[in-house]
Parts: C-alpha cells; sequence; structure tokens
C-alpha cells in the first residue's frame, strides 16, 4: 500500500492505472489498423494526423456524432445497459495487478503497488471475467434479431468451455507459489530468479493454454466465432450503432491488453526486472513491456491464423486443452515436492 487510507491509495494507484489501459486499448485500434495493413502491404491510416496517429481521435469522434438507434422490438432498459457493463468488467480485472516492484536490504524482491491486494487474489480477475459472457449474452438477446441471438448463445458455449481451461492453467504458478495473491506469485518469481514458464516444466505449457484462452475470453482471432462476419454478419452488435457500438470495440481491445497483462503477471514475472537491472521503479516499465509484447503477438496471431469452425473450437477445448490442464495441475503438485522440497 502506498498510502494507509485504502479509498485514496486506489484512487491515486486505480486512476492512472485506468487512464493507461484506456489509452493503450484506443490506440490498439490504431495499431492493428497499421499492422494489418503491414502484413497485406497496404498502407493503412495515414491521412490524419503524423502517420495516421490521430485517426483514433477522428473514429471516436465520427461515433459520437452517429444516431444512437434502438430497435423498437428490442428490450430497451437491457440493450442500452449491455453496452457500458462489459467495459466495466474489463477494466475491474486490473484492480488486483501489481505494477510495481521493491527491493529489500536483503536483496529479496516483493511485488507492490497494485489498486487493491486481496487475499483472493487470481480469483478476482477469473471471477470478473467469467462474469463477461452475461453482458455480452443479454446484448444479444435484447436486440430481438436472430443473428444478436446466436451470436449470444455462440458466446455462452464457447464462454463456458473455456473458462474451465483457463482457471485450471492459473491454478499452476498458485501451486508453485502457494498463493492465490498475485502479489505473492510474482513475488515467488522474482525471489526465485527464474520465471514461472522457465525453466521448462509445467508453467511453460500452462502459459500457452492459458494465453490462447485469454484470446477465446476476449473473442479473439482465431477464436471469435461470436462475432464470425461472414456467418452471423456481425454478432451482438449488428443492431448497435454510434458511441454504444465503439464501446463494444474498445471493450474487446482493453479486454485484451487486460488478458496480456494477466498472462505476464502469472508467467512472465510481471514487474521482474532480469538480472535485477535498473531501479524498482523500472518494474512498471517491465510489465508494460512485457504486455506491450504479448499484444503484438495477439495482433500477429489475428492477421495469421484461420478462424476455427464452432465444432473445432469446442473439439479444442473439451478434447484437448481441459485433459492437458488437469493433467499440469497434478503435474505442477508433483514439480512442487520433487524441485522444490515442499
Amino acid at each position: 500500500m502506498i498510502l494507509d487510507n485504502p479509498y485514496l491509495h486506489a484512487l491515486i494507484v486505480g486512476l492512472p492505472l485506468l487512464a493507461v489501459a484506456l489509452t493503450v486499448a484506443g490506440f490498439g485500434v490504431f495499431y492493428e489498423r497499421r499492422f494489418a495493413a503491414w502484413i497485406q502491404l497496404r498502407r493503412g491510416p495515414v491521412w490524419v494526423g503524423p502517420q495516421g496517429i490521430f485517426q483514433i481521435v477522428a473514429d471516436a469522434l465520427k461515433m459520437f456524432q452517429k444516431e444512437d438507434l434502438v430497435p423498437a422490438s428490442a428490450d430497451q432498459a437491457i440493450f442500452k445497459l449491455a453496452s457500458w457493463f462489459p467495459m466495466f468488467l474489463a477494466l475491474s480485472l486490473l484492480a488486483v495487478v501489481p505494477m510495481g516492484a521493491v527491493e529489500a536490504e536483503d536483496g529479496s524482491w516483493t511485488a507492490a503497488w497494485a489498486v487493491s491486494s486481496l487475499d483472493v487474489g487470481i480469483l478476482w480477475p477469473l471471477a470478473l471475467g467469467g462474469l463477461m459472457v452475461f453482458p455480452l449474452w443479454a446484448a444479444g438477446w435484447s436486440s430481438n434479431n436472430k443473428y444478436s441471438l446466436l451470436s449470444g448463445m455462440r458466446m455462452v458455449a464457447q464462454g463456458i468451455s473455456y473458462e474451465i481451461p483457463m482457471v485450471l492453467t492459473a491454478m499452476v504458478p498458485v501451486i508453485l507459489a502457494g498463493s492465490l495473491s498475485l502479489d505473492d506469485i510474482v513475488t515467488y518469481q522474482m525471489n526465485h530468479g527464474w520465471f514461472a514458464v522457465w525453466p521448462p516444466g509445467p508453467g511453460l505449457v500452462a502459459f500457452v493454454i492459458f494465453f490462447l484462452t485469454s484470446l477465446a475470453e476476449a473473442d479473439r482471432v482465431p477464436f471469435d466465432i461470436p462475432e464470425a462476419e461472414s456467418e452471423i454478419v456481425g454478432g451482438i452488435t449488428i443492431e448497435y450503432s454510434g458511441i454504444r457500438m465503439g464501446l463494444f470495440v474498445l471493450t474487446e481491445y482493453a479486454h485484451t491488453f487486460v488478458a496480456a497483462a494477466l498472462t505476464a503477471t502469472l508467467f512472465l514475472g510481471g514487474p521482474h526486472m532480469p538480472f535485477s537491472v535498473g531501479p524498482a521503479w523500472m518494474g512498471v516499465v517491465w510489465l508494460l513491456g512485457k504486455t506491450l509484447f504479448l499484444f503484438f503477438v495477439i495482433y500477429w496471431i489475428r492477421w495469421t491464423w484461420l478462424r476455427y469452425r464452432a465444432d473445432q473450437l469446442m473439439d479444442l477445448a473439451w478434447r484437448w486443452l481441459v485433459p492437458v490442464s488437469l493433467g499440469l495441475v497434478m503435474l505442477s503438485a508433483v514439480w512442487v515436492q520433487l524441485m522444490e522440497g515442499k
């Protein structure tokens, strides 16, 4: 805790974190358009501002100016609330992520600077991430559109399927560190001199599975079945327009950024600085760097892989990821006994 007053602490730490998350999410829209153009050998946004950097501002202004249309047959209250609630959940996931590190006199490291250091730790983002499916399903159902409803049904099926291996693989660093707290998990990685994915062990496979299931939870390619344009037009956003449509887009990028930050915290040491290079406050830079690297990998996957079919998506989750995740939980317990002497 930076301050003794928890409310003041959350305000001072949380507001800059919120600003960074929203800025990265907004910039992510521009960056993906430029990245896609690079992959496809075209220019992308270049006219608005230097190298098109102000294109995201132009897009935001355009969204605000567009008419907010609500279908006459839609459930008015749920239709409107469903566009705001996902953003609240996505940004709330960052509350327990430690942003920095403090070095003690004996040379050991301790994770710090989280908005709230909860004892339940990892359970908080996992629980809120699981709740993301409800407002998205509500958006599809309340639109009173058959394509939106089908998208919501796909969202529920995908969310339930991939939440199971996500939770199981998140237990691997929990077992290795012996704590649910993200602060303790990062501190364990710092003081043992290696990230949870190295040397090769259960954490390496768990990292890959957790990362893939995070893509599925955020509806990123190749797991964007709920909004497959070639099949159901555009998913739950068909009937949305203006700023409400923009909120769904921004939520997707915010959720992607949060998923990358959580993956970096659980499996890549979070704010841990390899070889103890630089002052303790540089941990914030290291965490952001690891998060943006995973952000880059997500974009690379987005514009390289093809979308899974619905049956392939379910087959991957239930026939492969769930059994392997269960095996990793058992293997990590054995790993602790054999390698850590606990």
